[in-house]
């Protein structure tokens, strides 16, 4: 029967299926655990299969064939109103909402502005030509087949029958316009990076992109994984405005993009111009709560059904509850401490006196290798993160393409660290501040404070301050008067949406170039010829083999000249409400498409 004060309780697929009644045939899937809200006028005593009235009315008077007879009406009626309750327990999800708990809060709706929140949610409302399996390999999205006419030309033929959630076909110049879009988007953060060597497309017709390049480009379909496919029409000259209130948000994705509220939420409902299975969740809300015991209290009390990055401190909490689940999986983000190499000076940088140094420590190589042999990787990653990250000597976790298992994690060797400050001429250390996040991943903000004791014990004096998301962002792509950078040493989370190391090295170390869309995420502005060689030689080379084996040349060269140190790697995480199940991926994107109640 339905729970005492549980009123709406039928909505809610967790709950459908613990209180199944007996006698309810499961057929399994989504539709079997998402019924119809119960239709106004039947009571929980009804549902529960008491007789209705008129049922129990026989007077003491009556015989007992009189009684029998009551009996069986009642059961009988008792038996309609339980196959009723199975048929709504079958009906299809029209009314149900799934609600997801995100610990960082989407900041726009563009999706040619990157930034990982962001991209999780527009997932579902736009697609890519290229689409990726759980692991980030190359599979077929709006492009149903693609080939490499010649070195320096690819052909995308597009999937038929697609269309936009306002009804309008894709085309083949709806695409050609996403990437000339993508292409010319202002800022710091872009997916200019992934269409870096296209120089032009083409429409032949209605279904065929003719994609060319400046340069041989082996990994251009993988890039285009990142590009989300805009209705030309929509899109069109539209503003930040005009996606963030919906006008512009125009996708062939299996959602549409409802309502974005800053620093709340962002609501999707179900695209009934979808051409695939329709999605069992009518609504999707996409609630921002950056606390993380809140959050994962809000799933234990049934507030909302799945919950990101769990904390590995409360990993016991979600798993022994008989209500929750727990789900966890390797991820491409890596933590990183980056480190201004490159200006003369840098303010956060302090003699004993309190005033600047006259050089920048950061330049000598000695001191970047002695922070690294400062950092207690493994520590972190066990007491600190609790066991939810991997100690991490490289750009790319095991697994993914690039990862180079000969090269190991650096040692903690806070003796080395001092004589290395000693052999560059610091021997009393200095003062640095670092700059971290506070709220980007559970344990970002224990992890700064336990990096800066770590420098202190070698003799580097350190102001930690941690900053919201948002506040980092902007202020780890500022620069000063001078050009410097204004955070000099910071840490922060990023993962190449390819989780290919060789793009990751791009991004973050490659020399900032505008025009090839290199450096976009080199908030240190480090440059180095032999890396940025290192990387060209990648970008040419078809054979898979090959190339794999130059990125790896690549990712040692970032470790013996250290631009930025990576610290760990970071497992992604979920809570789920039962029946739920969630299919863990690799950039550790919560994905309503992948959330299915288990059969």
């Amino acid at each position: 029967m339905v729970p005492p004060g549980r009123r709406g309780w039928l909505q809610h697929p967790a709950a459908l299926a613990a209180g199944r009644p007996r006698g309810c045939g499961g057929h399994g899937g989504a539709g079997t655990a998402a019924p119809r809200p119960v239709p106004h006028g039947i009571r929980g005593d009804d549902l529960a299969g008491k007789p209705g009235r008129g049922a129990g009315d026989a007077s003491a008077g009556r015989g007992a064939q009189a009684r029998r007879h009551g009996r069986r009406a009642g059961e009988r009626r008792a038996v309609k109103r339980l196959l009723l309750l199975c048929l709504l327990l079958a009906l299809p999800a029209e009314a149900q909402t799934l609600r997801i708990a995100f610990k960082a809060a989407v900041d726009a709706a563009d999706p040619h502005l990157t930034f990982t929140p962001n991209r999780n949610v527009q997932l579902h409302v736009w697609e890519t030509l290229v689409t990726q399996d759980a692991t980030l390999r190359p599979l077929p999205g709006l492009a149903e087949s693609w080939r490499a006419l010649d070195p320096l030309t690819w052909e995308f033929r597009l999937r038929e029958g697609v269309a936009f959630s306002d009804g309008t076909p894709l085309t083949a110049a709806d695409a050609a316009f996403s990437i000339r879009r993508a292409q010319q988007a202002q800022g710091p953060r872009t997916y200019a990076a992934s269409v870096r060597h296209i120089t032009a497309v083409e429409v032949p017709d209605e279904r065929t992109l003719i994609v060319r390049t400046g340069q041989p480009t082996p990994l251009q379909p993988d890039l285009l994984a990142a590009i989300a496919i805009l209705s030309a029409r929509a899109a069109v000259d539209a503003s930040d405005a005009d996606f963030n209130g919906g006008r512009a948000a125009i996708g062939t994705g299996p959602y549409r993009w409802i309502r974005w509220t800053p620093a709340q939420d962002v609501v999707l409902e179900r695209n009934p111009a979808f051409r695939g299975p329709a999605e069992p969740w009518q609504r999707v809300v996409f609630r921002f709560v950056p606390n993380d015991s809140a959050r994962v209290a809000a799933l234990l009390a049934g507030d909302v059904d799945a919950v990101d990055y769990v904390p590995a401190g409360l990993y016991a909490r979600v798993r022994e509850n008989a209500e929750t689940r727990l789900v966890t999986g390797d991820s491409i983000f890596t933590h990183y401490l980056y480190l201004d190499a490159m200006s003369a000076r840098i303010g956060n940088a302090t003699g004993a006196d309190g005033q600047p140094l006259p050089e920048n420590p950061l330049r000598d190589p000695r001191v970047r290798h002695a922070l690294s042999h400062a950092i207690n990787r493994a520590g972190l990653a066990e007491r600190v993160m609790e066991g939810s990250a991997t100690a991490a000597g490289q750009v790319a976790a095991p697994g993914f393409i690039g990862h180079d298992p000969g090269i190991p994690v650096p040692r903690f060797d806070p003796a080395l660290a001092r004589r290395l400050l000693a052999e560059a001429g610091y021997p009393q250390g200095f003062g640095l501040t670092l700059h971290c996040t506070l709220d980007r991943f559970a344990g970002d903000a224990r992890t700064c404070q336990a990096i800066g004791q770590m420098f202190s014990a070698i003799g580097i004096r350190t102001q930690v301050e941690a900053l919201p998301m948002p506040v980092y962002l902007r202020r780890s792509a500022t620069l000063g008067g001078d050009g410097a950078p204004e955070l000099s040493a910071h840490l922060s989370m990023f993962g190449s949406s390819t989780g290919i190391a060789s793009e990751g090295l791009t991004a973050l170390v490659r020399t900032p170039n505008l025009a090839q869309a290199q450096g976009t995420w080199n908030r240190t502005r480090y440059s180095n010829a032999a890396m940025d060689a290192a990387l060209a030689r990648v970008d040419a080379i078809f054979d898979p083999a090959q190339r794999e084996q130059a990125m790896r040349e690549a990712v040692r060269l970032a470790v013996e000249q250290p631009a930025l140190l990576p610290v760990f790697h970071v497992k992604a995480s979920w809570g789920l409400r039962r029946p739920l199940s969630l299919t863990p991926r690799g950039d550790a994107y919560t994905m309503a498409t992948e959330i299915r109640p288990a059969p």
